[in-house]
């Protein structure tokens, strides 16, 4: 769970000393594939690890943040959506969720959420807002819905359509803690018309290099991931309305060069609420 500072430390340096430098972490490491500079030595030697265990893993990472330019740019010139709570953000890097959106609606609202000191300092530094728009950034733990809900609130009309958009943040929910009821909880507070975004590394009987990376992430990373089957993401979109093409590789979701759109082991769809 998320440990606020008290309110009577400073926030810098309360974020600073959350950061933990001795273990690589995801967020940093994401970073260093995407080509940032947000990371520290223990994260790149992890990061080139897993490389060499899946030397495809860093177009994961590029997969997963096209997915996520494509989706929100359907939602907002094809369905109308205006706001978006991002869940799980990492460190910004190029065409963030407002960037997508309010480069197409100015005036779209969108709220971050994440639990990483290092992603939260970034955020508060980087992710502006149009004047027409407004956005937020949360320092809280997907798995406190009422009080996310709550503080998301200030931002975004919640009787309204609103895009969740969980790109590889519940891999980091274990199957004891409820994933799908965690999911099912953010959804069932949106109205209709509320869409769904979510991207999850898979795990299936061809793909034992991904196995091994993960295996190796879990025994040396944080925080710990949880695979599951692509029958199994596609669960998390049980009862809402799967748009075109379904549940596929990040990678083949409504593709700008289909021809290029080779197969990663990233997950990802989009659906409706009615």
């Amino acid at each position: 769970m998320t440990e606020n500072p008290a309110a009577t430390e400073d926030p810098a340096a309360a974020l600073r000393r959350r950061i933990e430098t001795l273990r690589p972490h995801t967020a940093r490491i994401w970073n260093y594939w995407l080509g940032g500079g947000d990371y520290y030595e223990v994260d790149r030697v992890a990061g080139d690890r897993i490389r060499e265990l899946h030397p495809g893993i860093g177009e994961y990472a590029r997969a997963d943040r096209l997915f996520l330019g494509r989706a929100v740019r359907h939602l907002v010139t094809d369905t109308g959506i205006r706001q978006f709570l991002d869940i799980g953000t990492g460190l910004p890097t190029a065409d963030n969720t407002h960037e997508v959106a309010q480069r197409l609606a100015p005036e779209s609202r969108v709220v971050y959420v994440d639990n990483d000191p290092l992603v939260l300092a970034h955020a508060r530094a980087l992710l502006t807002s149009t004047p027409e728009g407004r956005t937020d950034h949360l320092d809280e733990d997907l798995r406190n819905v009422d009080a996310l809900l709550e503080r998301a609130a200030d931002t975004l009309d919640l009787s309204r359509p609103v895009a969740l958009l969980l790109l590889g943040v519940v891999i980091f929910i274990g199957d004891d803690e409820d994933p799908y009821g965690i999911v099912r909880r953010l959804m069932d507070a949106l109205p209709a018309g509320s869409h769904l975004v979510l991207s999850h590394t898979i795990t299936s009987p061809g793909l034992p290099e991904v196995d091994a990376a993960v295996r190796f992430w879990n025994e040396h990373g944080t925080p710990r991931l949880t695979q599951r089957s692509p029958e199994d993401v596609v669960r998390f979109f049980d009862g809402l309305d799967l748009l075109e093409p379904g549940v596929v590789s990040c990678s083949r979701w409504r593709p700008d060069h289909p021809e290029d759109a080779d197969e990663v082991a990233i997950h990802g769809g989009v659906g409706r609420k009615r």
